[in-house]
């Protein structure tokens, strides 16, 4: 009797029956994807305008990244970091010379661990320079999202995200995101080790970095001697239009963290250190048993090199260009929208009243007219699509939103 895949609703019950509850996924159930397409296991097709999260960045069952893959399963799974494998020496390599500014690199398996080994660095360095523990506060901004640890999630600044998990930990200043003159009084308390922000804010609602910010924080820092840590942990590799967020604006930071994208679908963090404090961290410092796993690291010297092609970054900045204009046409015709904002192929859709804080009941439509979004927040529609994503499937998608929004407005002007 031929095999015959499980059906989707008995899927989703297993899921309701023993996942822990912290996610809603949607009635749905994946299972194979191909570019910028996936099906899920009743046949049906979705253009992926999410790229689990901003992960996928070359799409699904890329060649290459597959090819890696399976030739490192063939060598060498894990071994941990009391030995030397290959895969992670030369990707921490290319790594630094990627940045233009690193000089080590700490390798992990997600964002999370990324930020909490930068927020670790942060206090070693503060300690070695004699500040007792009072003077040794990391300010980040509101709308920021940097983790769910407890000490990421402390510095996340969004109450949303903290509650419940009292006491956290000390050592965080939250300031409005672009308000500098704000940091520059904040400074004055002489108690600051470091800035940490994300260049575009993602989950807080694909909120860009005024013009003029990074730079204005950077010498803020250097005025005071303070480090700045960038999270580009979803703004990063590519997804902007150049490699690192970053580049864009001119500044060398002391600390990057990287994840999403950097393994394509494959769980790795990296935390890059400039020269500041590469060398602050010795033997005992800090740890990990599955950073710089070989296969994530074989994987990720791929996607690295990939993802900073001139073909991928121009095709990031011409689909992204025509994802905008798309947005904004629907944006006019439906009346949804108040503002596109973002940069490349990171797109946020902010909501117009009467429609603010239903992006989530937008998100249901979309799926059922086969189109896999994102919300950043209650307010805002977030675009993520892979950064290979063609004309075709650009289009197609953009037809797919069309029709659902459509829909969405249809049914909320019939409602009392």
């Amino acid at each position: 009797m031929p095999w015959r895949h499980p059906s989707s609703s008995s899927l989703i019950d297993l899921g309701k029956r023993y996942w822990l509850p912290v996610y809603k996924p949607r009635e749905l159930v994946l299972d194979h994807g191909l570019g910028s397409r996936v099906w899920d296991t009743e046949g049906r097709d979705y253009i992926d305008f999410g790229a689990g999260i901003a992960v996928n960045a070359l799409g699904h069952q890329d060649p290459d990244l597959l090819e890696a893959l399976t030739a490192q399963a063939h060598k060498l799974w894990h071994s941990s970091n009391v030995f030397y494998t290959e895969p992670p020496l030369r990707l921490a390599e290319e790594l630094i010379q990627a940045s233009g500014f690193a000089e080590r690199v700490f390798l992990c398996n997600s964002g999370a661990e990324a930020n909490e080994a930068a927020i670790k660095l942060v206090r070693k360095w503060a300690a070695g320079q004699g500040r007792p523990p009072e003077r040794r506060v990391i300010v980040t901004f509101r709308g920021s999202f940097h983790g769910r640890t407890l000490a990421t999630v402390t510095a996340t600044a969004q109450p949303k995200y903290q509650q419940g998990y009292e006491p956290l930990p000390e050592g965080f200043r939250y300031l409005d995101f672009n308000d500098a003159e704000a940091l520059e009084q904040a400074f004055g308390a002489g108690d600051i080790a470091a800035v940490m922000l994300e260049p575009i804010q993602g989950e807080g609602g694909v909120v860009p970095a005024a013009p003029g910010f990074l730079e204005r924080v950077r010498a803020l820092c250097d005025a005071h001697d303070a480090l700045l840590v960038l999270d580009e942990i979803q703004c990063g590799m590519g997804r902007t239009g150049t490699l690192f967020a970053f580049a864009q604006e001119h500044i060398r930071p002391d600390i990057v963290t990287l994840a999403k994208a950097l393994g394509c679908g494959f769980p790795i963090g990296a935390m890059l250190a400039g020269p500041k404090v590469a060398g602050v961290m010795q033997y005992g410092d800090h740890g990990t048993t599955f950073g710089g796993n070989p296969l994530a690291a074989a994987v990720a010297r791929v996607a690295l090199r990939k993802l900073g092609s001139t073909e991928v970054l121009m095709n990031v900045e011409r689909q992204g260009n025509d994802l905008r204009e798309g947005l904004a046409r629907i944006g006019r015709e439906l009346g949804l929208f108040e503002a596109i904002r973002g940069r490349g192929l990171m797109l946020g859709a902010v909501l117009r009243e009467p429609h603010k804080g239903r992006a989530g009941e937008m998100l249901d439509y979309a799926a059922a007219h086969g189109l896999l979004l994102l919300q950043a927040g209650p307010d805002v529609l977030r675009f993520v699509p892979p950064l290979v994503i063609d004309d075709q499937e650009l289009a197609e998608g953009l037809r797919r939103l069309h029709a659902a929004l459509a829909d969405y407005a249809g049914a909320s002007t019939c409602q009392p």
